[in-house]
């Protein structure tokens, strides 16, 4: 179903006309993918403070320790081996002196343990103007290469003290050398890496690709980081169901055109339309939308559109737009050989994240 197709005795509201997604082709400059690179909207007031740590897993509290202290080592001159900063690289700067260990933490853990909490508490807590730190997903750091180009991209970021990424998951062995290659260029520019991921950095090719050079650069990029492992259940499940019951069409189709700012679109036709826009544009498609309207929900056909569907549930996420939806639940979105297959982990954070923005599109629906 359109937003120019209605369920009969739905009126539309004037003004909250729903727009579509699959009309929205935008264009994103360069320059716009580097400024863009900070916490998105959703983690603009995190801090250490104000994570909560499960009780029942001191791993939490151990690694907000180690953060706090490796953001308060970040204060000093921007230059290999300026300062030492303790055991493992890390603790506050002194006097200057050759830096030692690893100039990067690597938090590793399940889904909804707060990573993305704590490193963009981590981006905030770092004593540098923002201009000076850069915050992106693997996915965008691979994109903002692909725009500026590989040495173009080392010139802009060599000046940063600190470079976060988040969902660090390598999807070829392309782009496991392209990153391993940047980081280590970054790191010998004296910047400071910090990422998050499900599995340790060793382990990322597991169950994805039996290439012994793939493996090897994957090794090689582990080097780089101290590994802090985040035990912890789901916090977005914790005494929750699981997905909500879809609506109806004509629920869904008459809050897209009472609420405004909202999308509405049939979600084959989404999937589709997704093919035809560069993931990297995936935070454009979204600009400016309240609520997300999808009709007609259904198993992800194959590999390619799920993919890109992780990237378009990441960018809604961060932007903490509800999407309220008709059809099938979305813990049903993947097939179970996708489920159990390598990109497993990217196809559960989706479903995650898509649950935790269904839950918030409730509130749309009691509204009207």
């Amino acid at each position: 179903m359109s937003s120019s197709s209605l369920a009969p005795g739905i009126d539309p509201i004037a003004d909250a006309t729903p727009v579509s997604l699959c009309t929205r082709q935008p264009h994103v400059p360069a320059d716009r993918l580097v400024a863009e690179m900070v916490p998105p909207p959703r983690f603009d007031s995190v801090r250490f403070s104000t994570y909560l740590p499960d009780p029942n897993q001191p791993s939490q509290p151990q690694a907000v320790g180690v953060l706090e202290d490796f953001a308060a080592g970040l204060g000093g001159a921007h230059a290999v081996g300026t300062a030492k900063r303790g055991i493992f690289g890390f603790g506050r700067a002194k006097a200057a002196k050759v830096l030692a260990g690893p100039r990067g933490v690597y938090l590793d853990g399940g889904y909804g343990v707060g990573k993305t909490h704590l490193l963009a508490s981590l981006w905030h807590a770092t004593p540098a103007e923002p201009a000076l730190k850069a915050f992106g997903t693997f996915v965008e750091l691979t994109n903002l290469v692909g725009a500026l180009g590989f040495q173009q991209t080392v010139r802009t970021l060599s000046g940063h003290r600190l470079l976060c990424i988040d969902e660090f998951e390598l999807d070829d062995p392309g782009d496991t050398v392209l990153v391993s290659t940047l980081l280590g260029k970054l790191v010998d520019a004296g910047v400071a890496l910090a990422a998050t991921s499900n599995t340790l950095p060793g382990k990322l090719g597991e169950g994805r690709f039996a290439s012994v050079d793939f493996l090897r650069e994957i090794q090689g990029l582990s080097a780089h980081f101290r590994a802090l492992r985040i035990d912890g259940e789901d916090y977005r499940h914790r005494g929750l169901p699981a997905a909500p019951t879809p609506y109806s069409d004509e629920q869904v189709t008459k809050t897209a055109y009472a609420t405004g700012g909202a999308s509405l679109d049939d979600f084959p036709h989404l999937l589709d339309h997704l093919a035809k826009v560069h993931p990297s544009r995936y935070g454009a498609l979204t600009d400016g939308l309240k609520a997300v309207c999808l009709t007609d929900v259904q198993p992800v056909p194959d590999q390619s559109t799920a993919l890109r569907l992780v990237v378009l549930a990441d960018r809604l996420y961060d932007r903490e737009v509800p999407v309220l939806a008709s059809g099938l639940p979305f813990d049903r979105l993947f097939s179970e050989e996708m489920l159990n297959g390598g990109y497993r982990k990217k196809y559960f954070r989706a479903i995650s994240r898509l649950t935790a923005l269904a839950r918030d599109a409730g509130r749309l629906v009691e509204h009207h």
